[in-house]
């Protein structure tokens, strides 16, 4: 038994410009006291939606025009700074699926690919280029095919980059490995039970 296999992901992308937008700039760090990850998507780049007297300061995310995006375009080395889960916690309760960026932070592509969220690589030129797309026609779909490695949008064809052991997790559905874990407790326990020693 897996998660169910992730081959496609279809949607409207927003585009959240910029480079090294980091896990402080996602989620502030005051959201870090919760005990569960629970409702954190309304508080997804809190601080750039709004002003400290919670006035909103026109974020893409907040815009009429991209309602129910579920694809993020973004820049360079997306998910820099703190190894904070709560940052991807934050993104898939926000409803994105995927994002779409320059390149990625280590340790927040693998907290994001555990969570099911696709995240792809594109070159900054062909970024600039479906931004543009976006901006000129919000409504228009992104089709992100994970077997083929391509991207469509308004009729145009990208290829993009994405780490293969993740892109056969996705495929195969197998890309938390809790759950992957806990799934195959009994071998765990078999395995444990064969071994010369014990941990105590």
């Amino acid at each position: 038994m897996n998660l169910g296999a992730i081959k496609k992901i279809s949607g409207r992308i927003v585009p959240i410009v910029g480079d090294d937008i980091d896990t402080d700039r996602i989620i502030p760090a005051r959201y870090l006291k919760c005990v569960t990850f629970d409702g954190l998507g309304e508080f997804v780049f809190y601080d750039e939606r709004f002003d400290k007297n919670g006035k909103s300061l026109n974020h893409p995310i907040d815009n009429p025009k991209y309602k129910g995006a579920n694809i993020i375009l973004s820049g360079n080395n997306f998910g820099c700074g703190s190894s904070r889960e709560h940052a991807p916690q934050a993104i898939k309760r926000a409803g994105f699926d995927a994002i779409i960026a320059e390149s990625f932070a280590e340790i927040f592509l693998g907290n994001a690919t555990t969570l099911g969220i696709v995240c792809i690589t594109i070159p900054e030129e062909k970024i600039d280029e479906i931004k543009s797309i976006v901006e000129a026609n919000p409504e228009a779909e992104c089709h992100i095919d994970l077997e083929n490695k391509t991207l469509n949008i308004d009729g145009k064809n990208y290829s993009f980059e994405i780490k293969e052991t993740n892109r056969q997790a996705f495929l195969t559905g197998t890309y938390d490995s809790l759950f992957e874990l806990l799934q195959n407790k009994d071998k765990v326990i078999k395995l444990e039970k064969s071994l010369p020693y014990r941990f105590v």
